[in-house]
């Protein structure tokens, strides 16, 4: 791979690109799902490519290649510098990159079994068990649904500057759903481990199953639950339910790409401007929420970026303060900031890397807390827990959420389980009536797999992790259509 690499690398400096990256990329997948007492995807597939990306009389050019030889990384990198004068004709102002180290290195996800060398059998057979516990938990449970993903991606990177690097990850997951019907309606409950950047030592097998019962129960629980009032109420978010809050209202806020305007698709833009830097109080003075792409087992770790920027820990929000972006080394150089976060990725070796959201957590409290203190402390509030329906605005500021199970919380109290609950808020209000947060006991490094953004889309993945959080006064009501990106 290397020798491709150097090969359309000479190729671009010859058809007389200034800058150019090569990056090749073998990429494993495997989807496996079952349906009640039958298996109903099985998706392996392998794919390796070539991409190079140019900057030509200013501006951008990519071209990639499935077909792996001299000639064609050759071919592509020309293609990359033709395509890059022709936006050159159109271009606002020239691509300028903020300085990076060239850098020799390589990184490997730390993993005990590599998933790929487990059966299907192995993996369908403990799918279909988890199923058949939660069909037999009731009869009330009519649907039972139970998937697994895995990841592997070989990556090699080489500049005109002198980056050589090369790295493996391997992502592993799985999850499962059961839904209980009666009367003409119908409610799920769902278990979410959480997703790493780890081995088939990520699936386990005794937790997976020692959930089902429960889970069961629940969705059986949620059909009679209580409809959700409407009004004012104290909020407690578990961390998984965070995660998908925190991804939403703080990670694509603070993509720089989208507060600059240059990124405008999926609900692209953010009202969190360079302006507001280090002058924005995002939250209360409780809320840390930092980004770092060093994290073990993160979805994010990948060693260092599509742009070869090594992997960092930096602060997006810090004592509530708006502090920080994830950015690439062209939007960094675009507010003057003198280096890159190494927030620059691409989904496949076919994509152009893109401004992601790294791995972003909410940072543990300080005091002693757990979830139990904060339902104690609790009159009258709503206990939210597992992500569910959403939606948000076009500048990332108003916002509904859903959930997966929702308990009314009354003088410390749980009472007893709701259903069809939602909450509005806007992003900095909401965080800013954040008034108690767990310590790092309860910390979870949950996550999101399918992020879309880009047009064409590209789907990435990051870890949020977050603790236990409670949020003063938060508006809630029955449930609307909610969708999002």
């Amino acid at each position: 791979m290397r020798d491709l690499c150097l090969a359309a690398l000479d190729a671009a400096t010859r058809a007389g690109a200034s800058y150019a990256d090569c990056r090749a990329l073998r990429m494993l997948r495997q989807n496996l799902a079952c349906e009640d007492a039958r298996v109903s995807q099985l998706h392996d597939r392998e794919s390796l490519g070539l991409g190079v990306r140019v900057i030509a009389d200013g501006a951008w050019g990519f071209a990639a290649i499935r077909t792996l030889s001299k000639s064609e990384a050759e071919k592509a990198a020309r293609t990359a510098v033709a395509v890059a004068r022709a936006s050159a004709t159109a271009k606002a102002k020239p691509v300028l990159l903020v300085p990076e180290p060239k850098r020799t290195s390589s990184f490997r996800t730390p993993f005990e079994i590599d998933p790929f060398l487990v059966s299907m059998t192995e993996k369908t057979a403990l799918l279909l068990a988890i199923n058949d516990r939660l069909l037999k938990r009731s009869p009330l449970i009519r649907k039972a649904e139970a998937a697994m993903t895995f990841k592997k991606d070989e990556r090699w990177l080489m500049s005109t500057e002198g980056t050589d690097l090369s790295s493996v990850t391997v992502t592993s997951a799985a999850w499962y759903t059961a839904t209980a019907v009666s009367r003409g309606d119908a409610k799920s409950r769902s278990y979410n481990p959480p997703p790493r950047n780890a081995g088939w030592e990520n699936i386990d097998a005794a937790d997976l199953l020692a959930n089902c019962d429960r889970v069961a129960d629940q969705a059986v629980q949620h059909l009679s639950a209580k409809e959700c009032p409407v009004g004012t109420r104290d909020l407690i978010l578990d961390p998984l339910h965070l995660a998908l809050t925190i991804h939403e209202s703080v990670g694509h806020a603070t993509e720089l790409d989208r507060a600059l305007g240059m990124e405008e698709s999926l609900a692209g833009r953010s009202f969190a401007t360079p302006d507001k830097l280090r002058r924005l109080q995002y939250g209360s003075e409780r809320v840390n929420l930092v980004a770092d792409n060093t994290l073990p087992g993160g979805l994010a770790t990948q060693g260092f970026d599509d742009e070869g920027v090594e992997a960092q820990r930096w602060d997006i929000v810090k004592d509530g303060l708006f502090s920080g972006y994830g950015t690439s080394r062209e939007v960094a150089a675009a507010i003057g900031e003198d280096r890159s976060r190494g927030a620059c990725r691409a989904d496949a070796w076919s994509s152009i890397p893109i401004v992601r959201i790294p791995n972003l957590s909410l940072m543990p409290g300080k005091a002693a807390c757990t979830v139990e203190d904060l339902i104690a402390d609790t009159k009258d509030g709503i206990f939210i827990e597992g992500m569910g329906s959403f939606s948000i605005d076009q500048m990332r500021c108003n916002f509904q959420f859903g959930g997966d199970a929702f308990w009314e919380v009354k003088n410390g109290k749980i009472t007893g389980m709701l259903k069809d609950v939602t909450y509005q808020s806007i992003t900095t209000d909401f965080w800013n009536r954040c008034v108690g947060l767990g310590d790092q006991r309860s910390w979870v490094p949950n996550g999101v797999l399918n992020c879309g953004k880009g047009d064409p889309m590209q789907i990435s993945q990051m870890t949020h992790g977050a603790v236990p959080a409670k949020f003063q006064g938060i508006q809630v009501g029955g449930a609307r259509a909610a969708a999002g990106a």
